[in-house]
Order: structure tokens, then C-alpha cells, then sequence
């Protein structure tokens, strides 16, 4: 069982996001991100976005911290990553 956390570097509306996965599964991702406080619709298909503040609190409720490259690199290990949507070709 492996809840993971990313840096908070990705800047939206103010704010630095981190990404939440676990490389376990989704199921476990879902239930550690419901005692966030994190409604289900935030899901990303893979991950939840997540603010520093949000991230810190994850942290100390066991969360490990990883680098970006490490976390992407446990969930598609895990068969838990979403494959990238091709680009419409229709444009």
C-alpha cells in the first residue's frame, strides 16, 4: 500500500498542485483521498490534483513524498496510469 505525493509545482489559479496516486489502486486512492476531503468528481482517471495545502495534509496522514518522475514511474509499473488522449485529428 502506497499513497503518493509529487512536488507542488504546477501552478493554477494562484495556487501549486500536486498530484495524488496510489500504486496500489484506485480503490485505495479513493478512500485515503475521501478522508481529504476530496470529492470523488476531482478524480483525474489516474490522480487528484491537489493544492500544497491539501498536500501537507496528506503527508501527515502517511502520504510518502516522491519526485514527479518517481510517481509516474510506480503508477504505469502498477498498470494504473491513464494512457494520453491522441490529439482530435478533426481538430
Amino acid at each position: 500500500m502506497a499513497i503518493l505525493v509529487d512536488d507542488a509545482v504546477w501552478p493554477w489559479r494562484g495556487r501549486l498542485w500536486a498530484h495524488l496516486v496510489s500504486d496500489t489502486s484506485h480503490e485505495e486512492l479513493h478512500a485515503f483521498a475521501g478522508q481529504l476531503g476530496l470529492p470523488r468528481r476531482v478524480f483525474q482517471g489516474d490522480h487528484y490534483d491537489v493544492p500544497t495545502d491539501v498536500r501537507e495534509q496528506a503527508l501527515a496522514l502517511g502520504a510518502t513524498a516522491v519526485p514527479s518522475r518517481e510517481l509516474l514511474r510506480r503508477i504505469t509499473a502498477a498498470g494504473l496510469r491513464r494512457p494520453k488522449r491522441a490529439a482530435d485529428p478533426a481538430g
